[in-house]
């Protein structure tokens, strides 16, 4: 009976292969798969016939299995695991007696109890373990090294006048580098932290809420309170060494299931310096919502400033030329400079032609009054609008984090692109020479100073997606630069002179791929930094999967998108967009070291695909559908639809081969990378938790200390790590109850660092969603 069972699961696999690697070999691709299930398939007869020669034909295919994988990705145990795995769990069954007892050669039927001889199977077994316990002693994915140790100044600028053991702003300054001057924990103590409190909101992801709610906010601290936010806009205070909730406010945003986004990035912290020290609303926190609202409340006690805008609210879909509610609102903190609070917004991608303007706004930061507006689609005139007056619809817009210099007068801007991201047909000259980009605004009158394109006519949603660095470079001749670091999602960064927008490190462009559809066009170059983390063009080798079977499947999808590298324009019949829309960088931007001037970020790899559809056949919107950035997006209004997502098998992981997370750290005057090493398990991506260290997708930000560390969250298991700045060590980390999306950040309080990192979970990755808050401090 048992050699009945083993023919039928030989038999079942080689005809699964046979029949797929017969579709890829079609496609001209790896012979394989085909040659493999014919082999699978023979030996499945010869099991039934009782001939021990189906162990000497499966021995020579586990031989021949290793050798092609070993020939086409070297001693990547990640993938040499996946190709043989199957393979070689298949032979260590043929080894088990009771399978070998009825195969004998026809000779020797008289030794019909004696099982068949274990060897033909079981050197190629014992040779395959050998060379996956060599695969598992090395990783040529990783590049080891360590960035230079030397304070380049002694006096770093780090942007605003924040005092070293507060976090006034999203990224501690306006400078936004993530970086405290506080050094108490340290790369030797770091393993001592502990949980000092914690706190949870109350505010947990609802039945209606759209998927992608997420829990991203970076608190404030300022004298001994915490300022923070939550997914469905409530305002709250904390006391900064107890966790002890002081205020909240909630603002009823209420949910729409339009909006694309259910989040909160963070609140904008302001002292009028012109008000009385104690006096109501003498400090306000400025709240965004998911309604288009920007509220003013007293930092003290969080009421209402009524004295800002209409009782307290300035509507930011006032001037709109098109007012649907959820596709317009702010995820992100506004800036605050020379008495003006200045703010973008997040228009919902491709759901209408007919969207709200990309503008960006500046109000007075006390009564709210309109003071400039700059609408990319009418740059030059930023005189505030008048009565009965709209922006321009669907100008390109700016949904992350703006820094600002004032001793410049410069607020810098990460431009998106207008609906549809993925087709360029019609398109003015303003939308190509603005959409995605990074542009210096002035901020006194909204005029635009300088302008620097990372992608030409944008066709893959390569939004300009983080908040740009500021931090002053020191040249070979000591002179002090001052410079702009832009990570993107395509995995540049740029760094340049942020009073012109110059390269301080060199931008080439290179020929990209043509091929776009009828009516649109590609650029016939693009951009590329010289330091950048853009990933090396995929091959049909580089699927993955966890079986011999969904790994063929990965590689026939592959050989049937179109794909002709980075930057293959979207088509009717499927294209691979790498790196994908999730970005190589996003939201979370990098950290930097002013004194040292290196910097420190988490590179991302998953592929995505799209794929255009007439708008013939495009199917109508259903009552009951959520907004999503994923599966169709509807462009109404535009010739086409189209389906976006990540490449996935069909278990629904990763096409390509790891790592899809990794950890880096490069020099900022050289350009050179010093390090770059997988982060992150698979201990929250399977059902077992595994804490294989495969190098997981993460969205969030790193955050650094003058002690040497690096604190991060961000990947899909649900840990808080902090690792050596130098060499990219992982020190420590903390099993957080909830996914860790959000971007760390750390204060003083009574004469200790604490260190606060947000776990709610991200809707879009799946992590474990929650309410929490906790500071870690190191243990007495």
């Amino acid at each position: 009976m048992i050699n009945v069972f083993t023919a039928v699961v030989f038999g079942a696999i080689g005809l699964l292969l046979a029949v797929g690697g017969a579709q890829l070999v079609s496609l001209s691709g790896s012979p394989y798969y085909l040659a493999a299930g014919i082999v699978l398939m023979i030996t499945a007869v010869l099991v039934v016939a009782r001939r021990a020669e189906a162990l000497w034909l499966h021995g020579l295919l586990i031989l021949a299995s290793l050798g092609w994988a070993v020939y086409e990705v070297g001693f990547d145990w990640w993938q040499l695991g996946t190709r043989g795995g199957l393979i070689v769990l298949l032979g260590l069954w043929l080894m088990l007696p009771a399978v070998r007892r009825p195969l004998v050669r026809p000779r020797r039927a008289e030794e019909l109890g004696r099982p068949a001889n274990v060897w033909p199977v079981a050197i190629p077994v014992l040779v395959s373990f050998a060379v996956a316990a060599y695969a598992m002693t090395i990783d040529p994915y990783d590049r080891a090294g360590s960035l230079p140790t030397d304070k380049v100044t002694q006096a770093p600028s780090y942007g605003g006048d924040v005092p070293d053991g507060e976090w006034h702003q999203y990224g501690r300054t306006p400078y936004g580098q993530r970086y405290s001057p506080l050094a108490e924990i340290t790369t030797e103590n770091v393993d001592k932290l502990k949980v000092a409190w914690t706190y949870q909101t109350g505010d947990v992801k609802l039945p209606d809420d759209v998927g992608e709610t997420t829990y991203q906010v970076t608190p404030l601290k300022v004298a001994d309170t915490l300022y923070l936010c939550t997914p469905h806009n409530w305002a709250i205070a904390v006391d900064a060494a107890t966790g002890k909730e002081k205020w909240k406010f909630d603002p009823n945003a209420g949910l729409n299931p339009d909006r694309q986004h259910q989040t909160c990035r963070g609140v904008t912290y302001y002292a009028d310096p012109a008000a009385t020290a104690g006096a109501e609303c003498a400090t306000r926190v400025y709240l965004p919502t998911s309604d288009a609202r920007l509220i003013a409340l007293d930092a003290a006690t969080g009421k209402v400033c009524e004295s800002f805008a209409d009782k307290g609210t300035l509507r930011l879909e006032a001037g709109m030329p098109y007012n649907p509610a959820g596709y317009y609102y702010s995820t992100s903190p506004p800036v605050i400079a020379a008495g003006k609070i200045i703010i973008g917004g997040a228009v919902n991608d491709n759901y209408s032609t007919k969207s709200q303007s990309g503008v960006i706004r500046a109000f007075d930061v006390n009564t709210g009054a309109l003071v400039w507006n700059w609408d990319s689609a009418n740059p030059v005139e930023t005189a505030p609008i008048g009565p009965g007056e709209t922006y321009t619809a669907n100008s390109p817009n700016s949904w992350s984090v703006f820094s600002v210099d004032e001793q410049l007068g410069l607020v810098y801007v990460p431009l998106g692109n207008q609906v549809p991201d993925q087709i360029g047909i019609g398109r003015t000259a303003s939308v190509e020479k603005y959409s995605s980009s990074i542009v210096a605004l002035d901020v006194n009158t909204g005029a635009d100073r300088w302008v620097r394109q990372t992608v030409h006519h944008d066709l893959w949603d390569m939004d300009v997606p983080a908040q740009p660095v500021l931090l002053d470079i020191t040249t070979k001749d000591g002179t002090a630069v001052p410079a702009l670091v832009g990570p993107t999602k395509q995995g540049d960064i740029y760094v340049l002179d942020r009073r012109t927008g110059q390269p301080i490190l060199p931008i080439s462009e290179i020929p990209a791929p043509g091929g776009a559809i009828e009516d649109d066009f590609t650029a016939p170059t693009q951009p590329i930094t010289d330091l950048t983390f853009r990933p090396d063009r995929l091959e049909e080798k580089d699927m993955w999967g966890v079986t011999l079977i969904d790994q063929m499947m990965c590689r026939i999808a592959f050989r049937k998108l179109k794909y002709d590298g980075q930057y293959t324009p979207p088509s009717l019949e499927g294209t691979l967009v790498y790196p994908g829309n999730f970005g190589t960088f996003n939201w979370g931007s990098v950290a930097v070291d002013p004194e040292r001037q290196v910097m420190f970020g988490m590179p991302t790899y998953l592929a995505f695909t799209s794929r255009l559809v007439p708008r013939d056949q495009v199917p109508p919107k259903e009552q009951s559908q959520k907004g999503s950035e994923q599966g169709l997006n509807r462009n109404d209004g535009a010739a086409y639809g189209v389906y976006m997502g990540p490449f996935l098998s069909p278990l629904g992981i990763p096409c390509q081969a790891p790592p899809w997370g990794t950890v880096a750290g490069a020099d900022l005057r050289t350009g050179e990378i010093a390090y770059q090493h997988r982060n992150g398990t698979v201990m929250d991506m399977t059902p077992l938790p595994l804490p294989f260290k495969v190098g997981v997708p993460g969205i969030g930000g790193p955050m650094i200390t003058k002690g040497g560390v690096v604190f991060l969250g961000a990947a899909v298991d649900n840990y808080l790590r902090a690792y050596d700045l130098t060499t990219g060590k992982e020190l420590w980390k903390a099993r957080l109850p909830a996914g860790g999306q959000a971007t760390p950040m750390t204060y003083e309080q009574g004469g200790k660092q604490y260190l606060v990192m947000v776990a709610g979970g991200h809707g879009s990755v799946g992590t474990k969603p929650g309410d929490y808050v906790i500071a870690y401090t190191l243990s007495e």
